[in-house]
């Protein structure tokens, strides 16, 4: 953190210091447009502390706080999540099943785990086990999670959560019986480009959101962006949805506070994966990638534009650029595919959810403030709804 804070700007390094008391990698910050008396004071203050930090609910040295995981699953996701809590100071990798025990203890050596158990019900039973990380197919969840709930182990499940909201209901209230913490892993939520545009909006500075687009072949992915930026203690009025498996879209309606767009294209598209947060002063935009972006751009209305007639206040419709600033913050190195033995895209955003995990335990609490119970079933709600108007849908 503090050899990356040498390569801003000297103007910024003051204020750059300031949010260095989370383990958020900064890197230059491109401003275009440096006019604006705005977004240079609201945008450089706490922007990309993690939110649980940013509330004073956990420390950031937590991440050392010892955790021992088991792995349900040794697909892609399960390689990519392990690689990156081998840089967690806390986490240790004790061990992991699989439907073949063989393959499951090639994982295991390749992956500098344990041990590896012959059946799930074996490493459940693992009294070294603190944190089930499941990392299977969605149909298979409910059972995993419910199986490792009841044995008395926290879990992290992969998102989707489950097949539907009535399942995910019915997991949560099994962990709140056995007194054990699930938390599905969205990992969106914890990069550093979604906190920056988490506490931009909460601070004002583009105004009340009116709308939110987001693209992306995977349902979840793109429906998450609406409980986000709307809230998810308030159900939406209304959501419409139609499509195919080949293309799709949804309109999740927020009575007069505005609406979500968003497109399902498919996976042989070249598919932008960009998030738009549309408000009455301005617009964000996530991108490289919007589902686990690296960049944020803030573009505010200029004070001209105040003054039209018409009320016509977008400066695309009165003929000047926005005041613009650029925030990029890059992942560690590699960051995913294509580098070598990584499966996914900057897959090693990773490690921002796996410290939060590690934190969040550490103090107590039952959920991530990042990404809680609220926005997991208002999701699970949303995605039931939306898939009833498209064929073949991929949650």
């Amino acid at each position: 953190m503090w050899r990356r804070l040498r390569s801003l700007r000297p103007s910024f390094r003051p204020m750059a210091a300031a949010l260095a008391i989370a383990p958020v990698p900064m890197m230059p910050i491109s401003c275009e447009n440096k006019s604006s008396p705005r977004t240079a004071q609201n945008s450089m203050s706490t922007m990309t502390t993690p939110l649980d930090v940013r509330l004073g609910l956990t420390r950031p040295e937590d991440v050392r706080t010892k955790l021992r995981w088991g792995f349900i699953g040794c697909g892609p996701i399960t390689s990519d999540w392990c690689k990156c809590l081998q840089e967690v100071p806390g986490a240790v990798l004790q061990n992991v099943a699989a439907r073949d025990p063989t393959k499951a203890s090639e994982f295991a050596k390749k992956h500098g785990i344990a041990s590896s158990a012959a059946t799930y019900a074996e490493l459940v039973a693992d009294p070294n086990v603190d944190i089930v990380y499941i990392g299977t197919i969605t149909p298979l969840h409910k059972e995993q999670a419910l199986l490792a709930i009841n044995a008395g182990k926290h879990v992290l499940c992969e998102k989707p959560l489950a097949v539907s909201a009535a399942d995910a209901k019915e997991m949560y209230a099994a962990a709140d019986a056995k007194g054990v913490v699930l938390i599905e892993g969205l990992w969106s939520r914890y990069f550093p480009a979604i906190e920056h545009a988490r506490a931009a909006i909460e601070n004002g500075v583009i105004g009340d959101v009116r709308m939110v687009q987001a693209d992306f072949p995977e349902l979840c992915y793109a429906v998450q962006f609406a409980p986000l930026f709307f809230g998810s203690k308030e159900a939406p009025s209304a959501v419409v949805s139609a499509g195919t498996s080949h293309a799709a879209g949804a309109v999740i309606q927020y009575g007069d506070r505005g609406a979500a767009v968003l497109s399902f294209p498919s996976w042989k598209c070249e598919v932008p994966e960009v998030c738009e947060i549309l408000g009455t002063k301005g617009r964000i935009t996530l991108d490289e990638w919007g589902t686990h972006p690296t960049r944020i751009t803030i573009r505010l209305t200029t004070d001209s534009c105040w003054d039209e007639p018409q009320g016509h206040t977008s400066t695309a419709q009165n003929g000047v650029k926005p005041y613009m600033e650029r925030y990029t913050y890059p992942l560690p190195e590699p960051a995913g595919l294509p580098a070598a033995g990584w499966h996914y895209v900057n897959q090693h955003g990773f490690l921002y959810q796996a410290e939060a995990i590690h934190r969040c335990l550490a103090a107590g609490l039952k959920e991530c403030p990042q990404f809680t119970r609220s926005d997991s079933l208002r999701i699970m709600e949303l995605l039931d709804e939306i898939e009833k108007g498209i064929k073949d849908p991929c949650r």
